[in-house]
């Protein structure tokens, strides 16, 4: 006669939420374009920044949100990654003489991911304000920036300030998870979703 012996069920670890990371990473990336586009940093910064963490730490983030089973996330942290990248390489070739791109090909550039962040945008007012307060600036800085690659340069400054808020945004959602969990309770709030 065979007994059943009394199996304890094996231990899930946490994990922790990816989400931090690609904030973060979206975050500094954006916050150093900006202070770039108004005229207080160098592009070196930017360049570097934008391929380790808005690009590399933010595409892995992306990936990770597959797992939690999170389609937002995964979408949005494993694109903007990509955009990082492709747009500190495209600088890259533009400036090293590879693969150039004019000033129109880079506006246009921007116009696409305009359109992409757009999309986003109608789900971020889905999620929660935090969210739809940070697409909605990531959306307005887009529009500014691709108006002043076809005939109104001087709103390369102006986005350069709005898109500045939009990267404190990010960070906001980003501390909030982090406080939240730490704390135990929610020190921090997302607010209600704008669209229901």
């Amino acid at each position: 006669m065979s007994t059943v012996a009394n199996v304890a069920p094996l231990h899930t670890p946490k994990l922790a939420n990816p989400a931090v990371v690609g904030l973060a990473g979206f975050g500094m990336t954006t916050l150093l374009l900006q202070f770039h586009n108004v005229g207080w940093m160098g592009m070196g910064p930017v360049l570097w920044v934008g391929l380790i963490f808005g690009g590399g730490a933010q595409l892995v983030a992306g990936l990770q949100e597959m797992k939690t089973g999170n389609s937002f996330g995964y979408c949005a942290f494993t694109s903007y990654g990509a955009f990082w990248i492709s747009l500190c390489l495209m600088l890259l070739g533009t400036h090293y003489k590879v693969f150039e791109s004019s000033h129109t090909d880079v506006g246009l550039f921007l116009v696409g991911w305009t359109l992409f962040t757009a999309l986003l945008w109608v789900g971020a007012m889905r999620i929660h304000s935090a969210m739809a307060v940070t697409f909605t600036l990531l959306l307005i800085g887009f529009v500014l920036l691709d108006l002043a690659h076809f005939g109104f340069p001087a709103l390369s400054k102006v986005a350069g300030y709005e898109l500045m808020f939009c990267a404190l945004a990010a960070w906001y959602m980003m501390v909030r998870i982090i406080l939240n969990e730490v704390f135990g309770r929610e020190i921090l709030p997302a607010g209600k979703p704008w669209i229901r």
